[in-house]
């Protein structure tokens, strides 16, 4: 499952303009949304092809997603709320994702649980999201964090990552450089 969809490879070289942290999340949860939405409509077909490409674009982005998610806004917001359930549950919650995924990721569309596991990973995805911008979102707005200054954080390294998991980072070390700069400023 190495491809991935040309929808991606095109959004990868576009910046997005500056958002604030709870936009750009929200914004990959609505785009996450659409990938299971498409999957579902085409996984009784025989075009394994398609369905793969699909699952592997669902993975990326969760991946990348997930990735950003845990690094910054994450101990922005353990920081600045007082509710130790709500992040350890956020954080059972990627373990659970990133399992599911690396078992799509292992995988072949024509396997007989492949189908199973994307609709599982969705229902799980979508737990997840109505948490967070129902419980964690709130609290963090709540809390006054400089949502544009994790934003621009964000949508920084969601760009390193697609770079360095796509293999067009245009030097490897740097972005892993700027990536450990970044974490020891925190």
């Amino acid at each position: 499952m190495e491809k991935t969809s040309s929808r991606t490879t095109a959004a990868k070289g576009t910046k997005a303009k500056t958002q604030d942290a709870i936009a750009i999340l929200s914004a990959d949860h609505e785009k996450v949304k659409k990938l299971f939405k498409e999957y579902e409509s085409i996984k009784d077909s025989a075009d394994a092809e398609k369905k793969g490409e699909l699952a592997a674009e669902i993975c990326l982005e969760l991946t990348i997603h997930a990735q950003a998610e845990e690094e910054i806004f994450y101990p922005a917001v353990e920081e600045s709320i007082d509710d130790g359930d709500l992040m350890d549950e956020a954080e059972v919650e990627h373990a659970s994702a990133k399992d599911l995924i690396a078992q799509i990721e292992e995988s072949s569309p024509d396997d007989d649980l492949f189908d199973a596991k994307v609709k599982v990973l969705g229902e799980y995805i979508d737990h997840h999201v109505k948490e967070e911008e129902g419980e964690m979102f709130p609290k963090a707005k709540k809390a006054k964090l400089d949502l544009d200054a994790l934003g621009v954080e964000i949508q920084e390294r969601k760009d390193e990552l697609m770079a360095e998991i796509t293999g067009e980072a245009d030097d490897d070390q740097t972005a892993n450089s700027e990536a450990t700069e970044r974490t020891k400023r925190r």
